[in-house]
């Protein structure tokens, strides 16, 4: 319902702008986020202490499995009293594990709140750098290629990911510098890559085709010469062969008349 919500006000967008055109753009946010430090940082912490969260719930299952197995075995030795007092024991540490379990991956566990704290600044800060592209460059709409707008197709000309990315990365730069000379001249250079990035990536994109087409070329000669040697050999082992045959019908033809003239 959501996504069907949003289509119609992009298609309400889309008609009420038509006159003066709609700019859109999109990014990916789960490349985005791969390629931050900080973020890959702060989900390598939160791993580690769910691996750990994980072990110690697993290591309170053993040991309620142990008791259930002893239990098992003893039964036939114990009062009915002693029975349902391991039962009752079995039955509180199994609901110390649910409530375990609950604190740490619930709904307001502690993996949420481990998550909002290492990686929701992150998320703010491509939020922000989107936004200050989108009016830099007057974007009328930004969408997240990884998120729930399903894009059939987007071509990679729209994707301004590493505009994105590139930003983020200045910004922590800009924070270590400490001379003013240095901050101004980062952000000379910022302002002007937003539109040079463009330029850049398109050229960096056909440069690449070129390469790609330089080397499939060279794969395709190298293929015909290969062809044209093999053809030669086996054009060789056919005549080779041919003379070889030649050669044996002779001798054999010699042979026989040698042995006919001796009777």
């Amino acid at each position: 319902m959501r996504l069907h919500f949003f289509f119609l006000l992009l298609g309400v967008s889309f008609f009420s702008n038509a006159q003066r055109g709609v700019r859109i753009g999109y990014i990916d946010m789960n490349y985005i986020l791969e390629n931050v430090a900080e973020y890959n940082e702060a989900k390598s912490q939160l791993d580690t202490k769910v691996r750990k969260w994980k072990s110690e719930i697993d290591a309170l299952n053993g040991e309620v499995e142990i008791l259930k197995t002893t239990l098992k075995n003893e039964k036939v030795l114990l009062t009915k009293e002693l029975i349902e007092e391991r039962e009752e024991d079995i039955y509180f540490k199994e609901k110390e594990i649910t409530e375990y379990q609950l604190k740490r991956f619930g709904a307001s566990g502690d993996l949420i709140k481990q998550k909002q704290r290492l990686i929701q600044p992150i998320q703010d800060q491509v939020f922000n750098s989107v936004q200050e592209i989108a009016k830099l460059k007057k974007y009328d709409f930004i969408l997240d290629k990884s998120g729930d707008a399903v894009m059939l197709y987007s071509a990679d000309r729209y994707d301004i990911s590493d505009l994105v990315l590139r930003k983020i990365t200045r910004s922590a730069q800009r924070k270590q510098i400490q001379g003013k000379r240095e901050k101004r001249a980062l952000e000379a250079e910022e302002d002007n890559s937003i539109e040079v990035d463009k330029e850049l990536q398109e050229r960096r994109a056909a440069a690449e085709a070129k390469i790609a087409e330089r080397e499939r070329i060279i794969k395709e000669k190298r293929a015909e010469r290969e062809r044209l040697r093999e053809e030669k050999i086996k054009e060789y082992e056919e005549r080779r062969n041919k003379l070889l045959e030649a050669r044996k019908r002779k001798r054999d033809s010699i042979l026989a008349i040698r042995k006919k003239n001796s009777k």
